[in-house]
């Protein structure tokens, strides 16, 4: 009876993964589908796009939309920008969200529930457009870089991901450290920064991601176009497309606005897709670690 009661539960788990697997390559699939109709339709013909309504893959491939994205040089100085903050940013955000998630997962630390308490609210209520553009303007900040930077330096969310993974750590690490003579910002720099290798690869994907969409706070801040950022620049790009030809392209004919908006998906995305797979190995566990505690 044992027997072919676990032969029941082993053919019962067989049942149960190939379905599971099934069920999730249907769902992966229904989501993997519009990513493949934005790419084919980016490289499909003008006849094509306005006879068919879903593309998969072109029968005959063109290169017009992306020979007119890339046909002005602001393009590539808008790429050139939004690397420079989205690196900048990147590095600013993880020194100051680990050093302040470090302060505040120590229990020793004045005041530590208030400031909790604030990062909390902060997530729920903001200051608004107004006094935060008011404040930005007071610091000299307009039509400045760090504009998209500083505003959005600390993410609330982030911030608690990181605490929660330094109060997740053993308290004797710390003391052991103290013990051999080594301070507070020691203890952080050579003990819990390399622990925290996981949560910093994972919190730097979501800054990154962050900053090259920034597009929001460059239309607040940025007035200069010469200073705009790639996604400001391929929304200009699409309006264009829509009425007439961008000033400086050496583009004879527009293709068809919706392949010009395939195009800029489709450029706008590449970047972080291909940056995904370098941190791709720490992504789910960073991300875990810092749920461990509330």
């Amino acid at each position: 009876m044992a027997q072919s009661s676990l032969k029941k539960e082993t053919m019962g788990s067989k049942l149960f993964t190939i379905v599971n697997t099934t069920l999730l390559a249907f769902i992966a699939l229904i989501c993997l589908l519009p990513f493949v109709n934005v790419f084919a339709s980016s490289f499909a013909s003008t006849q094509e796009v306005v006879e068919k309504k879903f593309i998969l893959f072109p029968t005959t491939f063109s290169l017009d939309a992306y020979r007119y994205i890339l046909s002005t040089p602001t393009i590539f100085r808008g790429l050139g920008i939004s690397i420079g903050v989205t690196l900048a940013g990147t590095v600013v955000s993880m020194i100051l969200t680990a050093l302040m998630a470090y302060g505040l997962s120590r229990k020793y630390l004045a005041g530590r529930d208030i400031i909790n308490f604030i990062v909390v609210f902060s997530m729920l209520f903001s200051g608004g457009m107004i006094p935060t553009f008011l404040v930005v303007k007071a610091f000299g900040l307009i039509d400045s870089y760090w504009s998209l930077v500083f505003p959005v330096a600390i993410n609330a969310f982030n911030l608690i991901i990181m605490r929660n993974f330094f109060q997740a750590l053993p308290e004797g690490l710390e003391e052991s450290a103290k013990i051999d003579g080594s301070n507070d910002f020691g203890v952080f720099l050579k003990i819990m920064l390399p622990l925290a290798l996981p949560s910093i690869a994972t919190l730097s994907l979501f800054y990154g991601v962050a900053y090259w969409n920034t597009y929001m706070t460059a239309i607040l801040y940025i007035t200069d176009s010469t200073k705009w950022p790639i996604q400001v620049l391929l929304r200009q790009i699409v309006i264009v497309s829509s009425g007439m030809q961008a000033e400086g392209t050496s583009v004879d004919v527009i293709p068809p606005a919706q392949t010009i908006k395939m195009a800029v998906i489709v450029v706008a995305t590449v970047p972080m897709l291909i940056a995904y797979p370098f941190v791709q190995k720490h992504f789910t566990k960073g991300a875990l670690l810092g749920a461990v505690k509330g």
